[in-house]
């Protein structure tokens, strides 16, 4: 599969936006009272409204992460030429569509 250079800056572009908003929330998580048994912060064991969230937090950064590298692999992919096949293909593109 090949992607445009559009979709691919897409895909950057979602690794970036998480890696730029998820590790501010995972803040505001850990500041929050109800994230405490003890209701202070850092007080008390971890409730599971924290281990919730943090589960969430570290899915989707892994997620989106993946995503982000897929998508610098696909730019720079799209940016290589790709070479003549071989044979009685040479200067066609039936070498892209397998099927025919």
């Amino acid at each position: 599969m090949v992607l445009s250079r559009g979709w691919s800056l897409f895909l950057v572009a979602v690794g970036v936006w998480t890696w730029a908003i998820w590790p501010r929330f995972a803040v505001a998580i850990w500041n929050d009272e109800r994230a405490w048994s003890a209701g202070a912060v850092g007080e008390g064991s971890p409730t599971g409204f924290l281990w919730v969230h943090a589960l969430l937090i570290a899915a989707s950064l892994g997620d989106r992460h993946t995503v982000g590298v897929l998508g610098i692999r696909a730019y720079r992919a799209s940016r290589r030429p790709t070479p003549d096949p071989p044979g009685p293909l040479r200067g066609c593109d039936a070498h892209r569509y397998p099927s025919i």
